[in-house]
């Protein structure tokens, strides 16, 4: 601003109220606000001084009074300097909310680092706890702190505002601009959606994610005639499966900034288009390099429910749910590549032909489409505001009402950083991320090469066609299942330990299933190799074998996915992002070598060399579950509220040792 600028703002500064009536010429929001809160005896107060000026003296009041009283209903006259500029603090704490942490910030929680301690009309803790949640998101989305890059790049000029009119006066406090959700429990919000709504919803994303994940085998039992077709050995008809693989790694790049900016119904709708397109686009392909491209795509586009729907389930679901509505959507990530060898074994083998497993891909890909374009809701908080935010503005022509997903500004090099970079410096900074990292895609990669693996004992040693070999992979199911059914039978003490502990969850208790399902895994992978490299031992032994790595698959993986998340809770979308990259990774090349292993070390040998390697796993959860705490907490992307919890309680502790000593 220029000079005259500053001085008209020095010449308003001890205005009186009345004298910013030409803002709203009806007061339509004046009495909309005594309309409101005339109920609350601190309003008439704040009228009164308003109209009533007094001397300073009668005008100071306590501290804790001032404190306690909601900034909107404090007193704005002339003579209340220091309660204008206390407002002003207590408003800049919010905006600035997540982005220091400031040792003097008032509230009753001031040991719990980066929470929004106060907020100016808010006072329930849950809804408090909402904003501070969606106020953090913000902080972490892409193009949010605008300001830090301002220096960096020169700006342009700014406007003029047209037709010899002068810039307008700024907004009088920022934040009162700002829309919240009406308290904890607003219906906007989606944690507040019925059950039976968030049930509906949450069928029709399951049901998004197992098209997705079922696309990506159904095309393994189609290898030995695509092969056959186009004159190419079997590994590189493997490509077929490993490229579809290859885009889970890069497409949630894409798919997580999208649903941070612009919520998660976009990027659904999208995701499932692509995917159901570039589906019929295989089952057409005239050569293979077109079968082997569309099947990236088509993998990259199918990548975005594993990317998102975890977090829709998250904004519809509290913490005590969280974890079995989680546990529902992992099953049908995994459930998926299993189910699906055996509806492609009998497709190939029928007169249909392989391409008609990419029909039934895009088939179910479309249905998905068209029941998330009917039925799927915006879950994201922040975008629900700004969509509320956008109907405020048109209704009341105040255009200065805004969401704080409005202040967003997206910056190319920011994008780049905070998804690609900031995963990578986690992955490979973060010890807990990269052990648990190389864990889960060692388990990731065994599920994608069982899809070999499977055919060469089932189609090879015992003798069957590609459909029955794919039925072998239900004792896997099975394993799944049984695995699911225990996590959900112990959900009910992991809410017990929650609420015991101020609802603030201990990552390490996510641990102790998986420590099982690693033991299972192993002896599951030794008892599948040593009952199934003859022949003579009946083909139920090998099949019974998948109950053990079923088990272990699922549990190890649902573990550690939470761990992840409950342990780097602000930034666990970027340590998603790194170890699913990885992960898929290795989904993708395990297949490629399977065949080698299997028929150069013999199928008994090769299985121990995998059980072996996963024994030597086992220890690792045990290792996080000890010492994962003392980790975490010399961590700089983890920010360890349990831990903070257990100091304030040491605080106390020793402060009345003291007390009852003096």
């Amino acid at each position: 601003m220029e000079e005259p600028d500053y001085e008209v703002l020095r010449n308003e500064a001890g205005a009186e109220p009345r004298s910013y009536s030409q803002w709203d010429p009806q007061e339509q929001f004046r009495q909309e606000y005594q309309r409101m809160h005339s109920h609350d005896l601190s309003y008439a107060d704040t009228i009164a001084a308003s109209t009533h000026p007094r001397n300073t003296h009668e005008n100071e009041v306590p501290q804790e009074k001032e404190e306690d009283a909601p900034l909107s209903r404090q007193s704005s006259s002339s003579t209340s300097s220091s309660s204008a500029s206390s407002s002003r603090r207590e408003l800049e704490e919010i905006r600035t909310a997540g982005r220091t942490t400031a040792p003097h910030r008032r509230g009753n929680n001031a040991s719990d680092v980066g929470m929004l301690y106060r907020h100016p009309t808010e006072r329930d803790p849950e809804a408090i706890s909402r904003i501070e949640t969606h106020r953090s998101q913000h902080q972490a989305t892409v193009g949010a702190s605008i300001t830090r890059r301002s220096t960096t790049k020169p700006q342009r000029p700014l406007p003029v505002m047209g037709a010899d009119k002068p810039y307008p006066p700024p907004l009088p406090e920022l934040e009162e601009y700002v829309v919240e959700y009406d308290g904890v429990d607003d219906p906007l919000h989606a944690q507040n959606w019925p059950m039976r709504k968030k049930l509906f919803i949450g069928t029709i994303l399951a049901f998004d994610a197992l098209s997705a994940t079922m696309g990506s085998s159904i095309f393994s039992s189609a290898t030995r005639p695509v092969s056959r077709q186009f004159g190419v050995d079997q590994e590189v008809g493997t490509l077929g499966t490993s490229f579809f693989v290859f885009g889970y790694a890069f497409g949630p790049l894409c798919w997580g900034p999208m649903s941070e900016l612009y919520g998660r119904r976009p990027p659904i709708l999208v995701g499932a288009f692509g995917f159901s397109i570039f589906s019929i686009a295989v089952a057409v392909g005239k050569d293979l390099q077109t079968i082997l491209i569309c099947r990236f795509f088509a993998g990259i586009f199918g990548s975005c429910p594993l990317a998102v729907v975890a977090a829709i389930f998250a904004d519809m679901f509290n913490n005590k749910l969280r974890g079995l509505a989680v546990a529902v959507f992992s099953a049908c990530v995994f459930m998926g590549p299993l189910l699906a060898p055996f509806i492609g074994g009998f497709i190939t083998i029928s007169h249909l032909g392989w391409r008609w497993t990419e029909y039934i891909s895009s088939v179910m890909g479309w249905a998905s489409f068209v029941l998330l374009v009917f039925f799927l809701e915006e879950t994201y908080p922040p975008v629900v505001l700004v969509q509320k935010a956008s109907e405020l503005r048109r209704r009341t022509k105040n255009w200065g009402i805004h969401a704080k997903q409005e202040e967003i500004e997206v910056n190319f090099k920011e994008l780049l950083v905070k998804n690609v970079s900031r995963p990578m410096r986690i992955l490979f900074t973060e010890p807990i991320v990269l052990l648990i990292t190389i864990y889960m895609s060692f388990i990731y990669g065994i599920l994608y090469l069982f899809l070999t693996a499977y055919a060469l004992v089932f189609q090879g040693v015992y003798g069957w066609n590609e459909g029955q070999s794919g039925l072998a992979y239900f004792g896997m199911v099975a394993g799944e299942l049984l695995a699911f059914v225990v996590i959900w039978l112990d959900n009910p003490r992991y809410i017990r330990k929650l609420e015991a502990n101020n609802n603030i969850p201990v990552p390490e208790w996510r641990l102790p299933i998986a420590m099982v399902g690693g033991v299972l895994f192993s002896g599951g992978l030794f008892w599948f190799g040593w009952t199934s490299y003859t022949g003579n031992v009946h083909w139920i032994a090998p099949v019974l074998s998948g109950l053990f790595t079923g088990f272990g698959i699922f549990s190890i993986f649902l573990s550690l996915l939470n761990y992840i998340v409950d342990a780097y809770i602000m930034f666990a979308a970027s340590a998603i992002a790194g170890n699913t990259f990885m992960r898929s990774l290795f989904g993708g090349v395990f297949p490629l070598f399977a065949t080698y292993m299997f028929d150069g070390m013999g199928i008994e040998w090769a299985s121990t060399l995998l059980g072996l390697i996963a024994l030597v796993l086992v220890p690792m959860p045990v290792l996080f579950y000890f010492f994962g705490k003392r980790i975490r907490g010399k961590s700089r992307f983890a920010p360890a509220p349990d831990i903070q919890q257990d100091k304030k309680r040491d605080e106390e502790a020793r402060l009345g040792v003291n007390g009852k000593e003096e």
